[in-house]
């Protein structure tokens, strides 16, 4: 079945104070605060209180915009969005709707091997509502309301339905992540969130809208769900009628929340609080100036640069910090081999523990000195491995992991010699099966050979010492 996907997606800036009050923004704070302790009658309308702009807030929306190619309106304004749920106190939202801040941008994607364009339909500012507590989850005993989420600032990125499948949006939606941070209005390390909501239809079916899907792997789980659900009504001759769901991440699936509403129920009218807002050609002029170099450009000059990969590049771009620390390091030794390790071992540990550069407390120096010993042949391929392990488990410098787990390579040839004989001398079996033509065998040995000897001895040595004693 042909599938069509839109997505809407909703990024917290990292902004200091909120959309339209001076409240400090909580996206930026290391813990949870204490519920409702963040607010002002501004955020939480009260009879009176009245908005104002955050200039900041614009600017970095601007850069987003000017990143994404949009089309720029020199004019726009903010609205009203009303509807009637406790998350938004004073029953209207302010947003964009009649004339947003940019129109018609794309976004290329790579999609097995080629590129593919989306289309940037529109994106926006607006505040974020406040935060609804399920007290024993959606349809428990009671609902509970944390106002410090209330005015947050947002930018809701909207695309046109060019995505073909689940795999498509996440794509998309990790190279939107990627910008934002590139841009530094969003920091995935931060308390920020993105949210997605994601249009899906088959076979020029009703649409159904899924609210609430958090980052790029859920928005794959959910699509997929959601297709399969959609396929099953179509194959038992059902209809899809036109509804939004919430995805539940826990449960792994769509839930219905309500019909869906159309454009013309939400009210919209003119916000008369707030002033009209004018965007010169020297404001996007100096936008421009502020876009650092982003991802596509990075990944394309990695390559013409210092020569590593198109795999290596990749994934060295997708993490800022990564990307900073390999620049650093690849101007004191072999980029190649800065490029291999940073984005081989060093990001399958983080990944592994969960963890971005900056979140492990590793220090660039640390990376440095550990990739110049196993250059210059101090530390073997496995040690080196063992040894990134360890600095992010302990948090220290790699002289004190050397030493106390006695990672640097020996040089005394006669115990290396010796440690192999008493291997040998354990194994006679498996010496003859390898005379018999059996390549495991060798392998196994070199194998007890670098658990003997703790990895502090390079297995293509141990390999030809192993050869010439078993001849």
């Amino acid at each position: 079945m042909k599938v069509k996907i839109g997505l809407e997606t909703h990024v917290q800036l990292n902004s200091r104070s909120k959309m339209f009050c001076g409240c400090r923004n909580p996206v930026n704070l290391d813990m949870e605060p204490e519920p409702n302790t963040m607010t002002c009658p501004t955020c939480l309308g009260l009879p009176g209180s009245k908005p104002r702009t955050n200039e900041s807030i614009v600017e970095k929306a601007l850069k987003v915009a000017v990143a994404l190619n949009c089309k720029i309106n020199n004019e726009f304004f903010f609205s009203r969005k009303t509807y009637f749920y406790p998350d938004m106190n004073k029953n209207f939202q302010i947003t964009q709707y009649e004339v947003p801040l940019g129109i018609d941008g794309h976004v290329n994607i790579l999609v097995e091997g080629k590129q593919k364009r989306i289309r940037i339909r529109r994106i926006h500012m607006e505040e974020d509502p406040a935060k609804i507590v399920h007290v024993g989850g959606l349809g428990g005993k009671h609902t509970l309301i944390d106002y410090n989420r209330a005015g947050i600032p947002l930018i809701e990125v909207v695309t046109d339905p060019d995505f073909e499948s689940s795999g498509e949006s996440r794509i998309f939606l990790q190279k939107l992540i990627m910008i934002l941070e590139y841009l530094g209005v969003y920091d995935s390390a931060s308390r920020a969130v993105v949210k997605s909501d994601a249009n899906i239809s088959l076979s020029g079916g009703k649409r159904i809208e899924v609210k609430n899907i958090t980052g790029a792997k859920e928005i794959e789980q959910a699509l997929n769900y959601e297709m399969v659900r959609q396929g099953n009504i179509i194959k038992r001759g059902g209809k899809i009628e036109q509804a939004t769901r919430m995805w539940n991440p826990d449960l792994r699936v769509t839930q219905e929340l309500r019909t869906k509403e159309t454009e013309e129920d939400y009210g919209y009218i003119f916000e008369p609080d707030l002033t009209k807002i004018e965007v010169t050609k020297k404001d996007i002029r100096e936008a421009k100036s502020e876009i650092p170099e982003l991802p596509d450009e990075k990944y394309r000059r990695f390559i013409r640069q210092y020569g590593v990969s198109q795999k290596v590049a990749e994934s060295l771009i997708s993490e800022l910090d990564i990307a900073n620390l390999f620049e650093n390091i690849a101007k004191r030794i072999s980029p190649k081999v800065a490029g291999s390790w940073i984005s081989g071992y060093l990001k399958k540990t983080l990944n592994w523990n969960g963890l971005t550069f900056r979140q492990s407390g590793l220090k660039p120096e640390w990376i440095l000195k550990t990739l110049k010993l196993f250059e210059s042949g101090k530390l073997t391929d496995r040690n080196a491995e063992l040894l990134i392990r360890k600095m992010v488990e302990h948090r220290k410098e790699p002289g004190a992991i050397i030493k106390k787990y006695k990672l640097e390579k020996t040089g005394d040839e006669r115990e290396v010699k010796r440690i192999v004989k008493g291997v040998l001398d354990k194994n006679k079996k498996v010496i003859d099966d390898y005379h018999k033509g059996e390549e495991k065998a060798l392998h196994y040995l070199v194998g007890l050979c670098m658990r003997e000897t703790r990895g502090r001895v390079d297995a293509q040595q141990l390999r030809k010492l192993i050869l010439e004693m078993i001849k």
